[in-house]
């Protein structure tokens, strides 16, 4: 018998919990029925002692923005003629503020231009042997900086590896 009243009971206490919880950590509402946000709309306001502005949207003016690329990118490292390992890496792009939609309309060309890149690290051999060595990692930065300034100038200020894996076939 109190083995069926047990999991009742733990549903029940995890509800309360779950809607006590809610309750406590939602946002503070302002007269008029909105919630109140940190920047007076239309002005913008000091962050904590940053030196940068909040804006509306809660961004802060002059901070970088950070773009995930939408899918990965799979590079083939081959040798003797032969797909001898498949890398796959994941990168993001550090941009100035403000400029997240131009990198978004300009990535088929960025992809290319960084696939370029990445079949010719993998070419020399930069995706062999020790291939997440910090020299080589600074390399293949280098090299996608250097890429995306051709495609979209001073707007990306750093290329972000997030992920690297490499398959041995």
């Amino acid at each position: 018998m109190f083995g069926k009243i047990l999991p009742i009971l733990f549903a029940v206490m995890g509800l309360g919990g779950g809607v006590g919880a809610g309750l406590l950590l939602r946002p503070a509402v302002e007269e008029g029925g909105e919630a109140a946000s940190p920047a007076v709309e239309g002005h913008a306001q000091e962050s904590e002692g940053d030196g940068h502005a909040a804006t509306e949207e809660g961004h802060v003016e002059g901070a970088p923005e950070y773009i995930k690329m939408n899918n990965q990118f799979v590079i083939p490292v081959v040798k003797e003629g032969r797909v001898a390992s498949m890398v796959v890496l994941s990168l993001s792009l550090e941009v100035a503020a403000g400029n997240t939609e131009a990198v978004y309309q300009r990535e088929p060309k960025l992809r290319d231009a960084f696939l370029q890149v990445l079949f010719d690290h993998a070419n020399v051999g930069g995706f062999s042997g020790s291939f997440t060595d910090g020299s080589n990692l600074v390399v293949l930065r280098t090299s996608l900086k250097e890429a995306a300034a051709l495609v979209l100038g001073s707007v990306v200020t750093n290329v972000l590896i997030t992920d690297i894996a490499r398959q041995d076939g």
